[in-house]
């Protein structure tokens, strides 16, 4: 691809508002290499890899990738023998290790959650996990490349030293500041100069003190002064401090030699983990703008549904439909001047080099792109003082330039054809140079503002005319693209609209030649017909948005009918099965009683009252549906009948309790267990006991002091998990047995239980204050909690 034309669509841009979404240096160093291909395997991969991106940022929001600094150099440093890298370099190479770990197991998990990709499982497969490297280095470099405690036994020793002399140094020094000696001090602080403890002591004073003098102030009215009682101390913590240096020095060295073989694996895990943070800045781009995937054409045909300049913000830019390659090759658009007709013919040109990329188009779905093998732009005012060219010089040596490079698989966009030299000769020129590219067969658009190319463009085969729409009645452009139809002279319109009179509107059409006036005419019309279908295809458009939308909400509401069709079917017959047995063997019975009242006959008359009974009973099997469902509605009802006494289920709380009287607003005082609480009359509901089952936990408000409940909770013996619940429960229920504070015993021993019930104790908001048990009642090894 020709540098020249990335500059002129500004495709440096794109790649600028890119690199806003990176985290990593190599992501860098690729989106600045970036240019389009033209592959058509190489855009389908680098489309696929941005494709899955997009999924990621919809499911996940990203790939997780940190910040990373580019490890090239300090891996080229390790090839020398004896080299060793320093803390800053060895975290950067930490969190590159780190990264990969983290980004392995995003994808595993995603794997697990049956989330398939296209292109980044290639990728993810070239990872080299490192875990025995990854864990040394994570336990002994932090961040900022400072070499922790736990790299080594001796560095945690020597540190513990250090801080217990600095300690013991300012414990010492701190007489000086408290006594009676403070007044000779200019502060009353502990500082340091050269490594070394030292007292800011007034100059006059500095007989009083014994000691070195290590540094004084700008004024010299301070001296910084190490009192002799503490010299020989700060000599010990120099030696303490040189030994941890050394130490350090080794453990750096240590590390070095660890990833020293793995410099390979190392690079080519930046080299990945970088190509995966640019899918991720194409991804959340693509998100930002609201771009789409678009097809890719193999026969370089260009179908932009509602596409629009990526760099001009989406509320203020014009979406036209633009489509070349399939029925025609060529697209002249003419008409005047800021119509609109460069920016389109920019958007189509950035759109494909963005495609080629592996870049979604700031267009709508189902869009389509070629791959071109190079596309040619010559827009602008090109005028070079140095070449001493003119603006027309400097466009015909482009498009010369063009010519020559022009392939049937190029995309060329040529803007003011022929402009800056005699109208009729520039016409002339501008015809001829659109048949000789439309004889190599590429693609061209070319826009003129010549009226003698709409003829041109109208009786040649594969060539199509455009234009920009213009409102006549605004007197301004629409910057709607017009495919099939002409630019329109306006002038005569506008100077009209503007109010010249008619007398010399009429006299300046009678100077224009009827051919022109017919094209003008031919041209109005089309136009008109062109705005009613386009406003037309918008109103169906949004008819047939609304129509998916209702068709796609009545199939779901139908799927899930279907669904619970069945399921509901099967219940009412299982219901409909045990009515009618119940009602057989009701009947059975009356039968048999009659019966047997029959067999008696001769010896005990039936009497008419008993058959009479008999047949109400049979008749008060049948159920009416309209009786069922007034039954309901009673029952209903009824749950919301209350009176003083009956049991009540609190619904918020899930809990049984029993009426005691009715307040104002819709209220009762509902007796919970021991708890007496003002429920709403809309959070009730009448029920009776509660029949529990067995696959089901419900809380019960029942225990209480009475009901024996230790105000003790002894945790020794559990396991950890097992302890925290049991606390938990232990708390809810010694609030709701009313005791003021409690005793959780949870022993010494390692320590975890004690730490884990202190932090459950202070994120618990119903615990007033805890501590730990007097000495003589078990010390440190149990918690006393007051409660609210």
């Amino acid at each position: 691809m020709n540098e020249k034309v990335l500059e002129t669509l500004e495709y440096g841009k794109i790649k600028d508002q890119l690199s806003k979404y990176l985290t990593t240096d190599r992501g860098r160093e690729i989106v600045q290499l970036l240019t389009p291909s033209s592959s058509f395997e190489a855009v389908n991969q680098r489309l696929e890899q941005t494709a899955d991106g997009a999924d990621i940022v919809r499911l996940k929001g990203e790939i997780p990738i940190p910040k990373l600094t580019e490890i090239s150099p300090y891996m080229k440093r390790l090839r020398i023998e004896n080299a060793s890298l320093g803390g800053t370099e060895l975290s950067h190479i930490t969190k590159l290790l780190r990264a990969v770990q983290v980004v392995v197991e995003f994808f595993q998990d995603l794997e697990a959650e049956e989330v398939t990709f296209k292109s980044l499982p290639s990728i993810i497969s070239k990872l080299t996990l490192m875990p025995d490297v990854t864990k040394r280095m994570v336990a002994s470099i932090d961040d900022d490349g400072r070499v922790l405690d736990g790299a080594s036994s001796d560095l945690r020793s020597i540190r513990r030293t250090i801080v217990a002399a600095q300690s013991n140094i300012r414990s010492k020094m701190g007489k000086f500041i408290k006594g009676s000696d403070a007044k000779y001090l200019s502060e009353p602080i502990i500082t340091v100069r050269d490594g070394r403890f030292v007292l800011p002591i007034k100059s006059e004073y500095k007989q009083r003190f014994g000691g070195i003098i290590h540094d004084q102030s700008a004024s010299g009215q301070t001296l910084y002064v190490e009192p002799n009682n503490v010299v020989e101390m700060n000599n010990q913590l120099r030696r303490d401090q040189l030994a941890e240096r050394a130490e350090v020095r080794r453990i750096l060295g240590e590390l070095t030699n660890l990833i020293r073989p793995h410099r390979n694996e190392l690079l080519a895990n930046m080299d990945l983990v970088g190509q995966l943070d640019f899918v991720n800045a194409k991804a959340k781009f693509a998100h930002a703008t609201g771009s789409v995937l678009p097809k890719v054409s193999k026969d370089n045909v260009i179908n932009l549904r509602k596409a629009r300049h990526p760099l001009i913000a989406k509320d203020k830019v014009v979406a036209n439909d633009i489509e070349i390659g399939y029925k025609y090759n060529t697209i002249i658009v003419t008409g005047p001047n800021t119509g609109g007709k460069t920016i389109t013919i920019k958007t189509v040109g950035l759109l494909q080099l963005m495609g080629q990329s592996g870049l979604f188009v700031t267009a709508n779905e189902d869009s389509q792109i070629g791959v071109f093998d190079n596309v040619f732009a010559d827009i602008g005012d090109e005028q070079s003082i140095e070449a001493n060219l003119s603006t027309f010089s400097s466009h015909m040596d482009n498009i010369i330039t063009i010519l020559q490079q022009t392939s049937p698989n190029s995309l060329v966009l040529l803007d003011e054809l022929g402009a800056g030299t005699d109208p009729k000769e520039g016409a002339a020129l501008a015809m001829a140079i659109i048949d000789a590219f439309h004889k190599i067969g590429c693609e061209l658009i070319a826009t003129t503002h010549y009226p003698e190319l709409k003829a041109f463009a109208y009786n040649r085969p594969g060539i199509i005319n455009a234009s920009m729409e213009f409102d006549v009645d605004t007197l301004r452009p629409t910057y709607r693209f017009l495919l099939g139809i002409p630019g329109q002279s306006n002038a005569l319109n506008i100077a009209s609209k503007l109010g010249m009179s008619k007398q010399i509107i009429d006299q300046a059409r009678a100077f224009t030649d009827s051919e022109n006036q017919d094209i003008n005419n031919m041209i109005e019309e089309l136009t008109a017909q062109t705005k009613r279908a386009h406003d037309e295809a918008d109103e169906l458009d949004e008819q047939l948005k609304e129509s998916t939308r209702i068709h796609n909400e009545l199939q779901d509401k139908f799927t899930k009918y279907e669904n619970q069709k069945d399921r509901l079917t099967e219940e009412a017959k299982e219901k409909a099965n045990q009515v009618v047995e119940e009602t057989k063997k009701k009947a059975d019975q009356i039968i048999d009683d009659l019966h047997k009242k029959q067999a008696q006959v001769g010896k005990v008359a039936v009497k008419e009252n008993e058959l009479i009974d008999a047949k109400g009973a049979l008749n008060k099997l049948e159920t009416a549906p309209n009786l069922v469902k007034n039954k309901v509605l009673k029952k209903e009802k009824a749950k919301h009948d209350f009176h003083p006494g009956d049991d009540v289920l609190v619904k918020s709380y899930g809990q049984q309790g029993t009426l005691l009287r009715q307040d104002k607003n819709h209220t009762w005082d509902v007796q919970i267990g021991i708890l007496k609480m003002q429920i709403e009359e809309s959070d009730l509901e009448k029920s009776g006991p509660v029949k529990q089952d067995k696959n089901q936990y419900q809380t019960h408000v029942s225990r209480t002091r009475s009901a024996g409940m230790s105000p003790t909770l002894d945790l020794r013996g559990h396991r950890y998990e097992e302890a925290m619940t049991e606390v938990d429960r232990y708390i809810d229920s010694a609030l709701l047995a009313g005791y003021p504070s409690v005793t959780i015993i949870h022993g010494k021993g390692t320590g975890a239980l004690r730490k884990g019930v202190t932090e459950y104790l202070k994120r618990n908001p119903r615990v007033k204050s805890f501590g730990y048990s007097a000495p003589n009642a078990g010390g440190d090894g149990s918690t006393v909690v007051k409660l609210k």
